[in-house]
């Protein structure tokens, strides 16, 4: 039986190919996101709790706040693509989907368990804890994929997929822990491409 794919899918348009001045900068290219980062994490948090309401109320996150909290998930992976070089170009500020070459592609709202709902945050703990696991090691990728793409102006394929993976769980708890979608984070190699792996390569 074929397994459904997951509703938060992370789809990779990147040719690999990095621009050395940008990379040598990525860090201070970054500051005006970080900055907008917080405001736009303050909004996401309160959105997610009347998101919450509404869902263990009715058994469904409201359309407006879902598209809202679907750009604040997608826009923290592209964020976190650029500043770990999982891609090149420096991204938008509001999450819009098809806009880069490394982001989420969310399905739209959907029914939810109200009692599953209500616990969320206690059965997203361990998805929180690997998530955080998974940050430290795209870190720990971006160290020397910095220096590579410094000197040849691509980063290996390799760093970039473990990257993707990385971010793909990331954005998947994210979206789990803010009732974007009730199915859990998965762990599925990102070699299989498409289907329930939540990954997919396009060429641009």
């Amino acid at each position: 039986m074929t397994e459904e794919p997951h509703p938060i899918r992370i789809v990779v348009r990147d040719d690999l190919r990095r621009s050395r001045l940008t990379v040598f900068l990525r860090f201070v290219l970054v500051i005006p996101h970080i900055l907008w980062l917080y405001s736009f994490s303050i909004g996401a948090f309160f959105v997610a709790i009347v998101n919450w309401f509404a869902t263990v109320i009715t058994g469904k996150p409201q359309e407006g706040m879902h598209d809202f909290l679907a750009r604040y998930t997608r826009y923290c992976v592209q964020l976190s693509a650029y500043l770990y070089l999982g891609a090149n170009p420096f991204p938008g500020f509001v999450g819009v989907s098809g806009s880069y070459p490394l982001e989420l592609e969310i399905d739209g709202p959907a029914r939810q368990n109200r009692l599953v709902s209500g616990f969320r945050i206690p059965l997203a703990l361990p998805a929180i804890v690997l998530a955080y696991v998974f940050g430290l090691v795209v870190f720990l990728v971006a160290v020397p994929a910095w220096f590579v793409a410094l000197g040849i102006g691509r980063i290996p394929k390799g760093m970039r997929d473990l990257t993707a993976y990385c971010l793909r769980y990331q954005g998947q708890t994210l979206g789990y822990l803010t009732l974007v979608t009730s199915r859990y984070p998965t762990l599925n190699a990102l070699s299989e491409l498409g289907g329930a792996t939540g990954y997919s390569e396009r060429p641009e």
